[in-house]
């Protein structure tokens, strides 16, 4: 991991302090805040921080162009983009807060948008949950714990007898529920300190296997995992059902400054339509962004489809298409795409998803690994 961060240091994809220096840093700017002590409110001895008074990571566009705070577009799509699309982009799906604090214990309270806190393949903690993770004293993101929630309004001590240290914090939001309200509550006496959203995410626009079915938590989505070994912001624009290659969604896709585009839509799409919305949609990106480099993904193939001629020949004829559609896109000389193939993005076992499409933990583990190396090679070859 050491090397993995060097390397990333010297690249300028982003570096990381060493932590005994960004604990420095941020104890001299937390303990010295009297911003934050003066929005703290405090309730049985639980210092509460509105995160609505924070920047947050995986959002698109600015604060005053939002109808509500945690939607991932902007109100500017409501009737732009399909409904459906519209909807779903009210899932909290990718957002990400990260703060410092010496907290020997962490506290969250939160409302969801909606009661359906858990789907018969996907747990709540992974649906609804905030899910914590801290980094070590390498500098590595470690895991911390993640709600379990069991109403729409979650209020609750996420963990407690943290080992003592200033530290850096993340929080990921849920994956399939929305957020009205989220507030991080430490001990009275603490400090606490948010960090602000950092530039160039890598840009996810995909199916539901993007917006994250089934992880068990939301750090545990590909995205998720490649945005820490990467150490870079993510947006998360998965849409489950309906990623299908929409030059609606590629508007606003070219307002981002993204160090890279993935585009992983063919799990919602046959190959007639790769054939028609491929080529577009990617053009539309490099007129706007002509250096940004373009990652296109292959379907997955549905861990059973081994047994079922039908499913397997569908995966075949989507691979095909997309393998045509880049193929061309190179031949006419549009630069900076890359590609991934799909036959092993779940390993060759047969257990990486949770129903035969749908990834589990061990198969967005293994997705994470088989991305890794192209993303490298996209960024490095901007």
């Amino acid at each position: 991991m050491r090397l993995r961060l060097s390397w990333l240091f010297l690249i300028c994809v982003c570096s990381v302090q060493p932590a005994w220096t960004q604990e420095k840093a941020a104890g001299t700017i937390a303990d010295a805040d009297p911003e934050m002590r003066a929005s703290q409110t405090v309730e049985d001895g639980v210092a509460w921080y509105d995160v609505m008074d924070w920047e947050v990571e995986g959002r698109i566009l600015p604060n005053h162009e939002r109808q509500r705070w945690f939607d991932r577009f902007p109100q500017s799509a409501d009737g732009k983009v399909t409904k459906n699309v519209w909807n779903l982009s009210r899932h909290s799906s990718g957002m990400m807060v990260r703060f410092h604090t010496d907290a020997t214990e962490l506290h969250v309270d939160y409302e969801l948008m909606s009661d359906r806190l858990a789907m018969p393949h996907m747990p709540a903690t992974g649906v609804s949950g905030v899910d914590f993770y801290a980094r070590d004293e390498n500098g590595d993101w470690r895991w911390v714990q993640v709600t379990r929630p069991s109403s729409s309004h979650v209020k609750t001590k996420v963990i407690d007898g943290l080992k003592p240290g200033l530290r850096e914090y993340a929080a990921y939001l849920p994956l399939y529920n929305g957020v009205e309200s989220l507030k991080i509550g430490v001990p009275e006496g603490s400090s606490l300190k948010p960090l602000p959203a950092r530039s160039k995410p890598i840009v996810f626009y995909g199916t539901s296997i993007t917006h994250g079915a089934c992880a068990s938590r939301p750090g545990m989505v590909h995205t998720a995992i490649l945005g820490r070994r990467f150490d870079q912001p993510v947006v998360n624009l998965g849409f489950s059902g309906n990623g299908r290659m929409d030059e609606s969604v590629g508007d606003y896709l070219v307002q981002l400054d993204a160090a890279v585009y993935v585009i992983d839509c063919l799990p919602n799409m046959h190959a007639e339509m790769v054939r028609e919305k491929c080529q577009p949609l990617v053009r539309q990106l490099r007129a706007s962004k002509p250096d940004t480099p373009i990652v296109l993904v292959e379907d997955r193939r549905n861990t059973n489809s081994w047994i079922l001629p039908t499913r397997d020949a569908h995966h075949t004829a989507n691979h095909q298409a997309l393998r045509e559609a880049y193929e061309a896109l190179v031949s006419d000389g549009v630069t900076g795409l890359h590609y991934i193939p799909g036959d092993e993005l779940y390993g060759t076992d047969g257990d990486g998803a949770t129903d035969g499409s749908h990834a589990s933990d061990l198969g967005f583990m293994r997705q994470a690994e088989v991305f890794m190396p192209v993303l490298r090679k996209a960024m490095l070859t901007k």
